[in-house]
């Protein structure tokens, strides 16, 4: 019938942190995909194993993210001067005259760190994005990307995540855009990262406790 959306797949607690079982079938799949996967306690130990993956010196762009946020990850490379943090110099450029240089600051970075919406069972990362500014550099524009990814955010497969997506960080993101910008998120793109073909390049922080969207 006309109106109907596409079906719905079972109930799914997106909020809840998967099982240690899941976790580790999620580990392994990215490792066969390419990417490298670590499997982490809890935020702080990300923390920590962020600052020690990232050389001294080297230009860093954090995307936005309540899991940099909260995790404190955000602050020690935005804050400290122990990188040179892209973030807080392209929220200071003119967009109107500086639109090419931002562009090239966040789409080939040294090193990107960010979140995702979604991790599979079967070892694909799935990112959703509102402006797509953070996209190139995940997609491969970054000589390394860092994701630092809750527990919560594990899920059976692509059908699955894109539910995620959509039922629950979406709301969410909303809301904080809202508050923070007046006006609310969309996801106007959305990368599948399926399989990671340069060595080395893509790190996956996961950890054992929820954090984040």
């Amino acid at each position: 019938m006309l109106g109907r959306g596409p079906p719905r797949g079972p109930p799914h607690d997106f909020a809840a942190p998967a099982s240690a079982d899941r976790l580790d079938r999620a580990i392994a799949a990215l490792r066969a995909n390419g990417f490298t996967a670590e499997l982490l306690d809890d935020a702080a130990s990300a923390r920590a194993r962020v600052r020690h993956l990232i050389p001294a010196g080297a230009d860093v762009f954090t995307g936005a993210s309540e899991t940099l946020r909260l995790s404190g990850v955000a602050a020690d490379i935005e804050a400290g001067d122990r990188f040179q943090a892209i973030r807080p110099r392209v929220l200071k450029m003119d967009r109107a005259t500086e639109s090419d240089e931002i562009r090239r600051l966040v789409a080939t970075p040294d090193v990107f760190v960010a979140s995702v919406a979604a991790v599979t069972e079967t070892g694909s990362l799935v990112i959703a994005s509102g402006s797509g500014s953070q996209l190139p550099a995940s997609a491969g524009g970054a000589a390394r990307a860092i994701w630092v990814v809750g527990a919560q955010k594990v899920v059976p497969d692509l059908s699955t995540a894109l539910r995620r997506v959509e039922e629950h960080a979406l709301p969410l993101e909303s809301a904080r855009a809202q508050a923070a910008y007046g006006q609310p998120s969309a996801v106007n793109r959305l990368l599948v990262l399926n399989a990671e073909p340069q060595p080395g390049r893509a790190t996956v922080l996961l950890l054992r406790e929820a954090i984040g969207f």
